[in-house]
């Protein structure tokens, strides 16, 4: 473990931040190696794949930087820096218009509290293909989603973040993530009903 790792390893987030607004610049590199990969997978499969990821990315964490004095410590870092990624993403979209396709875990049908289950990742080597296959179409109808249901339906299937932390990162009151969660995955199920209905 590096000293760096060593140091921080009993603190929170929140802790972190408090020092981060204390110029601690260790502090900041250690938050940035606990959410990089994270916060890559949502970006990624927000957007789907692309040299744009990596430009969201380090954008939110110069944003962490630069605004770090405006986070208070009532909130949870985990939804202030999702909140920023997810803003950042949504700009994107909106100036690109991107239509990509990225690979997503998947599986059966859903109902309300249950995510979209994750395929078997110890599946025999002969399954790979299929299961490649599924990923690719199931990864293009998450493209298709609105970016409403599409937020929301990545954060709460893919990053297995609360209702209430997704009803705090999109601003809009939990009812109302619950809502476009089961729309997006009734549309999900409806454009994939030929994968999981026995012919």
């Amino acid at each position: 473990m590096s000293p760096r790792r060593e140091r921080f390893k009993d603190q929170t987030d929140e802790e972190l931040m408090a020092l981060v607004q204390e110029n601690d610049t260790e502090a900041f590199e250690e938050l940035v190696e606990r959410y990089q990969h994270p916060l890559t997978t949502f970006i990624n499969r927000f957007l789907g794949p692309g040299p744009h990821v990596e430009d969201v990315l380090q954008e939110a964490f110069i944003r962490v930087w630069r605004h770090r004095q405006h986070y208070k410590t009532v909130a949870k870092f985990s939804t202030w820096v999702y909140t920023i990624a997810g803003n950042l993403a949504k700009t994107e979209i909106r100036r690109q218009k991107i239509r990509r396709t990225t690979p997503i875990r998947t599986g059966g049908e859903s109902r309300e509290d249950e995510a979209v289950d994750v395929v078997d990742e110890d599946a025999a080597p002969d399954e790979d293909a299929l299961r490649s296959e599924i990923r690719t179409r199931v990864a293009k109808e998450i493209q298709r989603l609105p970016s409403v249901y599409r937020a929301a339906v990545v954060l709460r299937d893919i990053q297995d973040k609360s209702y209430e932390e997704i009803s705090d990162i999109l601003n809009v009151p939990v009812g109302t993530v619950k809502s476009r969660v089961n729309r997006g995955r009734a549309r999900l199920q409806k454009r994939l009903r030929d994968l999981y209905e026995p012919e």
